[in-house]
């Protein structure tokens, strides 16, 4: 399963608008912009995004492009397990 991962454009003022470009560019990945997430105490404190419905959050731009990368590994980890 391809990883969604969604971005709040009233965030983007902490330059995840960056990020966003970056992964946009991975073509494993379904990278959405969205006006509002819903997550209005969040996205004026800190940077954010969803991934898989998940909220991942860190404390600059370049650190939650790290958490979203390591997200996206940890899913892939769950889905690549055997039951």
């Amino acid at each position: 399963m391809r990883p969604i991962i969604e971005f709040c454009t009233n965030n983007m003022h902490f330059g995840t608008d960056e990020v966003f470009e970056a992964l946009e560019e991975n073509l494993e990945y379904d990278v959405i912009e969205y006006g509002c997430l819903t997550n209005c105490g969040q996205c004026s404190n800190t940077p954010f995004a969803l991934v898989n419905g998940e909220v991942v959050t860190a404390t600059s731009a370049k650190e939650l492009h790290e958490a979203i990368l390591s997200k996206i590994a940890e899913i892939d980890a769950w889905n690549d397990l055997d039951f």
